[in-house]
C-alpha cells in the first residue's frame, strides 16, 4: 500500500509471516501503539463484504490462511529513503466480524500485541537459586528466542548474588509480570522494541534510555519548518518524591537510615531539577519492598523510586503530521521539541507514539516526558 511519500509492507503468517495483499487491499485503517510501559499493540481494521458465488459460505478473509488467531504479523513502513522502519512484530489475540449493513459496509478487526504477550502466556511458581536480577532477566529473554529477540540487558546499580542459604528469588507469575517486577525494583523498564529488521526484536531491561543521537526536532509555531499539528504540556509539582525512611541490614543486623536525594537519570534533559530550590518542597515517601534486603540494595531500590518519580513531572501530548516529518518517530528514545519556548524547548524522552495509517493519511500520537522545566541545550537536531 501507497501513501503519499509512504510505503506499507505488512506481513502475515503462522511463525514465517509472508506477505498479505489481499488484507492489505481491503484495508481502511490501520493503528499501531509503542510504550516503554506495558505491551505495545495494533489494530487493523478491513473493510469486506460476501459478494460472489465463492463468498456464499464464508467471508473470504475469514478463510484465508494469514488471518488466523495466534499467526504473527508484521508492520513495515518505509518513508522516501528505502529505510524500512518495523512499526511493529506481534501476535493476533482478537478477531472481530461486525456486519454493518448495506450502508456501513461489512468489516473486520484484527487487534494483537507485540510478541512479549507470549512471555505472558503462562503462570509459574519457580525459584532462580543464586541468580541476581542480570542472570534471571538474560534466562528468560533467551527461552523466547524463537521470537528473534536479541537482549539487552543492562546490569541494576548494585550486584548483589542472593546466596541460597540466605534467600531464594521466587517468581509468582508469568515471564513477563517477573521481568516487570524485577525491573520497577530499580526505575527500569522493560519492552519488546520490534526491528531493526523484520523479524527481528529487541528485548530491552534497563532504565529509560536517554543517551543516543536524538530524533529530528519537532517543530511548533514555525511556519513551513512546522511539523506539529498539535501539542499540550503539562507540568505536575506532585510527581517528584524523594524517599525517607530506614532498613534493617540482613547482614549487619542493624537499623540504618535511608534517604535519597535527587533523581540520578542521565543524561538530565531539563535544567529546573538541577537547582536546589526545586527540591525545598518536594513529597517525601517511604521506601517500598526492602524488607530482608542488605543496606545497598535497599538504598538501589529507594534511589529507582526516586527516579521513577521524576520521569513523568512535565508530559508534552500531541500529534505531528508524518508527511511533514518526513520518518517514524520512534518510542523509547529522545527527541528535541523548538518553538515553543524557553521553559517547553529542549530534549524529552519519546514515551509513546501511536500511529494511525488510512488511505492518503498517516499522523502519529506521541507523549513526551522529562523531569522539569526548561531546556538545557541552545540548539536541536533538524
Amino acid at each position: 500500500m501507497s501513501l503519499t511519500g509512504v510505503n506499507l509492507l505488512l506481513l502475515m503468517g503462522s511463525m514465517v509471516p509472508l506477505p498479505a495483499p489481499k488484507v492489505v487491499s481491503s484495508l481502511e485503517s490501520l493503528e499501531v501503539s509503542n510504550s516503554d510501559e506495558g505491551r505495545s499493540g495494533f489494530q487493523i481494521i478491513l473493510k469486506t463484504n460476501r459478494k460472489g458465488l465463492l463468498a456464499r459460505l464464508d467471508y473470504p478473509l475469514l478463510k484465508s490462511s494469514q488471518v488466523k488467531l495466534s499467526n504473527r504479523v508484521v508492520i513495515v513502513v518505509t518513508f522516501k529513503l528505502p529505510i524500512p522502519r518495523v512499526l511493529m512484530d506481534g501476535i493476533i489475540t482478537n478477531i472481530q466480524l461486525s456486519p454493518g449493513g448495506k450502508e456501513d459496509g461489512d468489516r473486520i478487526v484484527i487487534t494483537g500485541e507485540d510478541v512479549s504477550v507470549m512471555m505472558d502466556m503462562e503462570e509459574k511458581i519457580k525459584e532462580h537459586p543464586g541468580q541476581p536480577e542480570l542472570v534471571i532477566a538474560n534466562k528468560i529473554i533467551a527461552s523466547y528466542a524463537k521470537y528473534g529477540l536479541i537482549p539487552t540487558v543492562i546490569p541494576p546499580p548494585v550486584a548483589d548474588i542472593p546466596l541460597p542459604i540466605e534467600r531464594i528469588p521466587v517468581q509468582h507469575g508469568t515471564d513477563l509480570e517477573y521481568l516487570n517486577e524485577m525491573a520497577q525494583r530499580y526505575g527500569y523498564v522493560f519492552y519488546i522494541k520490534s526491528g531493526p529488521m523484520p523479524g527481528m526484536n529487541t528485548a530491552y531491561w534497563g532504565p529509560p534510555k536517554r543517551i543516543g543521537m536524538p530524533q529530528s526536532a519537532l517543530s511548533v509555531n514555525m511556519g513551513i519548518n512546522s511539523n506539529v499539528e498539535s501539542i499540550n504540556f503539562q507540568n505536575d509539582a506532585l510527581a517528584p518524591a524523594l524517599v525517607k525512611g530506614s532498613v534493617q541490614d540482613r547482614r549487619l543486623n542493624k537499623k540504618l537510615p535511608l534517604k535519597t536525594f535527587a533523581s540520578k537519570r542521565l543524561p538530565p534533559l531539563a535544567r529546573e531539577p538541577l537547582l536546589f530550590k526545586s527540591f525545598s518542597k518536594i513529597r517525601k515517601e517511604i521506601p517500598k519492598d526492602i524488607d530482608g534486603l542488605s543496606y545497598a540494595e535497599a538504598f538501589a531500590r529507594a534511589q529507582g523510586q526516586t527516579d521513577k518519580s521524576v520521569d513523568d513531572v512535565v508530559v508534552a501530548t500531541g500529534e505531528i503530521n508524518s508527511l511533514k516529518y518526513g520518518k517514524v518517530l520512534e518510542a523509547r528514545g529522545i527527541v528535541g521539541v523548538r518553538g515553543v519556548g524557553d521553559n517547553h524547548d529542549g530534549m524529552y524522552y519519546v514515551k509513546e507514539v501511536r500511529h494511525v495509517i488510512s488511505k492518503g493519511n498517516y499522523n502519529q500520537h506521541f507523549r513526551l516526558t522529562r523531569e522539569g522545566s526548561g531546556t538545557i541545550t541552545p540548539v536541536v537536531r533538524t
